[in-house]
């Protein structure tokens, strides 16, 4: 609103504007009608506020003037055609205002309009009822006191934020103030905790003002609706003093079912319930006890409230006292053979029964008397009591325990005389004794060895397999059982009744035999891959004997199948097709000499020219069966430099340990034929060595001619017989019954040597290591006593050492029979070496069966045997014959086993 200052200086630019008006054309003036002027003539201001009217005329000398209104002022400016004046404090609605001037007799007027506006300061909405049931209408309603001019004002009434109602008032009266909006409203479920609210709006925009809002403070409302069915109680019909009994009171159809309050209470005793809610449906629990002060009839009541409205019902309960019936005995544990007496008693009203014998009367006590046996330890005896409440007859009963003490009994049902278990999975031995105090049970074996853990969860093993002796125990007395345990498991094929890999002679005769361990005692049978015959009996060996056999053995915990390779070894034999007798060479071709031999281990062919030449000359062999890896040496041409290559100078040798070597297999191409020499770490080569060990290794092989050089690097590897370098027991000393030993055997050889070992018969339950160099035995039994053979064999041939175990126990029995039985077998060892050395040797004839030797033959250059020393736990020695080696002869070792 425009103040004094602005005002003023328009009056006076009024005024100096019609003074120069005057003094331009003073004429033009005196000519031109008189009027009177109001500014603004036309305003509208906000109510209570001020505002400056300007009053002025054309009059060139007025008389008077003046400015006519019931407004308050608050000052005046003068000049002399103009009049401005400030009014203050504008209240009325409407007001008009006049300007006036006196001129030359005559009035001259000009009549202004000001008209107050207010802005919607107050905007009250009614209160909204505490709670609202839905479907039924409320009443909403708005007052915006005082705002106007009511033309300019709308009213709406708001959900949230959407509009329900709204009105406009314009056509109103200019001097209408205020406004009231009211609205009937449904009431829904979803508008249970909505805000409601008014919005005022005064548009003073089409005169030049802005658009004024307010809105009134929100009010929720709260709806609800209740089913009109009363709630449903669940409570007993009968409630015993002091005991507890839930109780429920649940009605369907509550909205919003968290807003209901639940009143429940047995006679005067009000109960705190647990109100669980589902959906529209509330369900409230409690648990009740009722007092002694209650005993009779009484009422269970429910009452639910929500909103402005409740639903309530009830129950009829009885309280009744039923005390339980007293059962006792003259004494709770007695020995066997007394008498004891048993009572049942219960309350004046109640009507007893014991062990099926009523009482006389109600209130009465019954008696029984017996005479305690062992069965009836832990018999229980039962007292019932009956007792008739409102139409209802209520009964209690009691029982008790006797206990009677006796000597312990071992009965079949509970400690079997015989146990069959398989062996593998986790069992719990259980032995069981009759008896009070419970008697303890131990079951040992007579010869104070092995203890069963009864009742424990184990693995069954073959060491627990044998008879024990269960003691029962406690103190009244004890009882004593023998118990036979019996373990099956499956066949087992090791590598000792089984070996994996077995060399038969040719022209000898063997069977092809595995024994298998396992309980019942299992069927072994061998058949050759690919066909379906079973190999039995004693074979006459023959090549076509070699080949793979699949023997599986089978009993009712199972089946175990091994395959067992048979190689058949023969001597090295020429045919004219792989080893001509008669060759023709040109002199300078430079042609290898071919000579190919059968036989099995395969034989090693050297030839040495003798006819014609000035010195024995070893001839270079060509590789046999020339294949894309060494190809037969192709024509040369007149003249080349000598050249090596893998098929004249193979990069990988192998000598033998033992042999006679005039150095690496190398030849070179070229013309003239090239001169090859080797050499090893730049010393010369001799023309002949005897091969050992140390001479493995690098070796440069130069090749020359008149044409130049060819050098080629070879790499030897010297291959031995197979040497059982180490033969150890652990512990060193004896093993007692049921201890653990084991047997370590280690083998110098190349290639590696595969270790087979040989057992006392009936030692069972042998471990092998993965590789065969270890045996171990678990849990050792007298059958586990004796001489344990460990052989060590390649392609070139065979080694063993014996090694003696004694297990000290008490077994002397076990101990003179192996005595005597070993000696009945040295006998017959010895004659029979005796014969095979002075009949097959002789002769160069071998009977060979190869199985578990009861003995060996050996025969050195032909003539005479050999003697070997022997490792034992005993620090024995071993019998002549053994497989080892001498010095300065070559041997032929054969193992001979009884047919």
């Amino acid at each position: 609103m425009p103040g004094p200052l602005p005002g003023l200086l328009r009056a006076l630019l009024g005024l100096w504007v019609a003074l120069g008006l005057g003094l331009i054309g003073l004429s033009a003036v005196a000519q031109e009608p008189l009027w009177a002027d109001l500014q603004p003539r036309v305003a509208l201001v906000e109510r209570g506020g001020s505002l400056w009217l300007n009053c002025s005329t054309n009059c060139p000398r007025p008389e008077r003037g003046g400015l006519e209104t019931s407004l308050r002022r608050n000052g005046t400016q003068r000049g002399l055609r103009w009049l401005a004046r400030q009014l203050v404090d504008i209240r009325e609605p409407e007001t008009q205002p006049v300007c006036f001037f006196r001129c030359a007799r005559r009035t001259l007027q000009a009549r202004g309009l000001i008209r107050t506006f207010q802005r919607p300061d107050r905007v009250e909405l009614m209160p909204l009822p505490a709670w609202q049931p839905v479907g039924e209408n409320f009443t909403l309603s708005c007052r915006v006191p005082g705002a106007g001019p009511r033309g300019s004002l709308t009213v709406t009434l708001l959900r949230g934020a959407r509009e329900l109602v709204r009105r406009s008032f314009s056509g109103e009266s200019p001097r209408a103030r205020g406004a009231v909006l009211t609205a009937a409203v449904l009431a829904r479920r979803e508008d249970h905790g909505a805000n409601f609210s008014c919005r005022a709006e005064l548009d003073l925009r089409p005169h030049g003002l802005g658009l004024f809002e307010n809105r009134s403070a929100p009010r929720m409302l709260r709806t609800f609706a209740l089913s009109p069915e009363p709630p449903r109680l669940a409570a007993p019909r009968l409630l015993e003093v002091g005991s507890e009994s839930p109780v429920s009171c649940s009605l369907d159809g509550l909205f919003p079912a968290s807003e209901a309050r639940v009143y429940l209470a047995l006679g005067a005793q009000r109960l705190h319930p647990d109100i669980i809610l589902e959906g529209d449906a509330l369900r409230a629990a409690a648990t009740a006890t009722a007092s002694a002060e209650q005993e009779g009839a009484t009422q269970l009541a429910c009452s639910v409230t929500l909103g402005r409205e409740s639903r309530e019902t009830w129950e009829n309960v009885t309280v009744y006292s039923f005390p339980a019936p007293l059962l006792t005995l003259s004494a709770p544990s007695v020995p066997e053979g007394e008498t004891v007496t048993v009572t049942c008693a219960a309350g004046a009203q109640a009507l007893v029964t014991l062990d099926g014998v009523p009482a006389a009367a109600p209130g009465q006590p019954v008696q029984l008397q017996l005479n305690a046996t062992a069965n009836d330890d832990r018999r229980s005896f039962f007292c019932d009591a009956t007792l008739e409440v409102d139409g209802e007859v209520l009964s209690k009963k009691e029982s008790t325990e006797l206990r009677v003490l006796y000597a312990p009994r071992l009965d079949d049902s509970d400690c079997p005389r015989s146990w069959t278990w398989p062996e593998g999975p986790e069992q719990t031995l259980r032995c069981e004794a009759r008896g009070n105090p419970a008697p303890s049970v131990h079951c040992a074996r007579p010869d104070g060895g092995a203890v069963l853990a009864l009742g424990l969860l184990g693995p069954i093993t073959r060491a627990l397999a044998g008879t024990y002796r269960c003691t029962a125990a406690n103190v009244q007395g004890e009882a004593v059982k023998d118990v036979t345990l019996t373990v099956e498991y499956a066949p087992a094929l090791d590598s000792v009744s089984c070996p994996e890999r077995i060399t038969w002679l040719e022209g000898t005769e063997a069977s092809l035999s595995c024994v298998a361990h396992g309980v019942p005692p299992p069927t072994v049978s061998c058949v050759r891959s690919g066909a379906a015959e079973v190999i039995e009996g004693l074979l006459h060996v023959a090549r076509e004997h070699a080949g793979t056999y699949r023997c599986e053995a089978t009993n009712s915990r199972g089946s175990a199948a091994k395959t067992v390779a048979i190689t058949v070894e023969y001597g090295p034999s020429f045919e004219e097709l792989s080893c001509p007798s008669n060759w023709t060479w040109v002199e300078g071709s430079g042609r290898l000499f071919s000579c190919e031999v059968d036989g099995k281990p395969q034989p090693r062919v050297e030839c040495v020219g003798s006819r014609g030449t000035t010195e024995r000359v070893l001839l270079p062999l060509a590789p046999p069966d020339p294949s894309p890896r060494a190809p037969s040496i192709p024509s040369e041409p007149a003249s080349a430099p000598p050249k090596m290559d893998e098929s004249t100078c193979p990069s990988h040798q192998t000598w033998l340990e033992g042999a006679e070597a005039v150095g690496p297999a190398c030849a070179a191409l070229g013309r003239p034929s090239p001169q090859v020499s080797c050499s090893r770490e730049g010393g010369p080569w001799p023309q002949r060595i005897h091969v050992s060990r140390q001479d493995a290794g690098t070796y440069l092989c130069l090749a020359t001619n008149a044409h130049g050089t060819d050098t080629r690097t070879i790499t030897v590897g010297v291959e031995y017989r197979p040497v059982v370098a180490e033969l150890a027991a652990s512990p060193p000393g004896g093993v007692r019954p049921g201890g653990n030993f084991t047997l370590t055997c280690r083998a110098e050889a190349w290639p590696p040597a595969q270790i087979s070992w040989r057992a006392p018969p009936g030692a069972l339950n042998i471990g092998l290591s993965s590789n065969n160099s270890t045996l171990s035995v678990a849990g050792a039994l007298g059958s586990h006593g004796g001489e344990y053979e460990c052989a060590a064999t390649n392609a070139h041939g065979r080694h063993s050492r014996r090694i003696t175990v004694r297990v000290t126990g008490p077994w002397l029995w076990v101990a003179v029979g192996g005595a005597v039985g070993g000696a009945a077998l040295l006998a017959a060892g010895a004659g029979l070496a005796f014969y095979v050395q002075s009949t097959a040797c002789k002769k160069g004839e071998y009977n060979v069966q190869e199985a578990e030797s009861s003995g060996e033959a050996v025969c050195l250059n032909g003539a005479g045997g050999g003697t070997g020393g022997n490792d034992s736990a005993q620090g024995g020695t071993e019998p002549d014959g053994t497989a080892e080696t001498p010095a300065g002869g070559e041997v032929f070792s054969i193992q001979l086993t009884s047919a």
